[in-house]
């Protein structure tokens, strides 16, 4: 997926977002927003806003010096979506149908992005998950279950920290034995990473490796070649969040897609309005 003039704004924010969590001197603040615009300036719109940003980002850890400006908030999210897990795993044990309960609620986890909100509140995620709870989301339910009850090797792509308390409960009705989870080689934004898995202890319940890319998607080329290796043998990839989608989505290969369409941009691709909980296959 090619990046969208309405990208540029969004790399911005992200930028000052960055420049706010580690400094207050607003000089600093215009600064980096100035070198970052430079960068931009440069950039060929030809590629997929996940690795403009990755170049971006990586730009702002160089000259910030802060390996994971994000860290703060990515233990506050954990923290948040960890004291909702016992009500969430309620909602589940509530339904006739816990599967696609917990497909609800992986994507309704989705919401908690810094790259698109970098206010992200609590009550973000409160409204995520009334608006899954009681409105219908777009995607072929009867497909996924199917393609669910075949495969053997499940592999499981991340997207933010936090976000992956309600990708657990996903993966446990999965059957955890089947699935690999995925998470991020390096910080960036606010995507998960080994720190994020352990810290929830999600190794105790599921096999977790990383991609060895520092990109907020999954570049193919940018991954490690045992990543690639997996993602290969898997009879099934799930693909949580924007980044994924945006860097996968034209692989041809059975690929499920879960995530919140939470900018224009993506919406648009999709052809659903902003806000839609989205379960799309690939080829799209």
């Amino acid at each position: 997926m090619k990046t969208s003039l309405d990208c540029i704004p969004c790399f911005i924010r992200q930028a000052l977002d960055v420049a706010r969590m580690v400094t207050a001197d607003i000089t600093v603040h215009e600064w980096i927003v100035r070198d970052v615009l430079r960068w931009t300036s440069e950039m060929n719109l030809e590629q997929t806003p996940p690795l403009l940003g990755q170049r971006i980002h990586r730009r702002l850890r160089e000259i910030t010096g802060v390996e994971d400006p994000y860290r703060i908030a990515k233990n506050h999210h954990n923290s948040m979506a960890l004291n909702l897990l016992p009500e969430l795993k309620a909602e589940i044990d509530a339904v006739s149908d816990p599967l696609m309960m917990a497909v609800r609620l992986a994507i309704a986890g989705n919401i908690i992005d810094m790259g698109v909100n970098g206010n992200f509140a609590e009550t973000d995620l409160r409204h995520s998950i009334d608006q899954t709870l009681a409105e219908p989301f777009s995607g072929d339910q009867d497909g996924f279950r199917q393609a669910v009850a075949k495969a053997r090797n499940i592999l499981y792509l991340a997207d933010n920290a936090g976000e992956i308390v309600f990708d657990r409960l996903l993966i446990e009705q999965l059957s955890p034995e089947r699935v690999t989870l995925v998470v991020r080689g390096a910080p960036v934004i606010n995507d998960a990473t080994m720190v994020d898995a352990r810290l929830l202890r999600l190794h105790e319940i599921v096999e977790v490796i990383d991609n060895g890319s520092d990109a907020p998607g999954t570049i193919l080329d940018d991954c490690s070649h045992d990543f690639n290796r997996r993602f290969a043998e898997a009879d099934l990839v799930f693909a949580k969040g924007q980044g994924n989608f945006e860097t996968l989505s034209n692989e041809n290969r059975t690929i499920y897609f879960l995530f919140k369409a939470k900018c224009p941009v993506i919406a648009s691709h999709v052809g659903l309005p902003v806000g839609t909980h989205v379960l799309a296959q690939s080829p799209l």
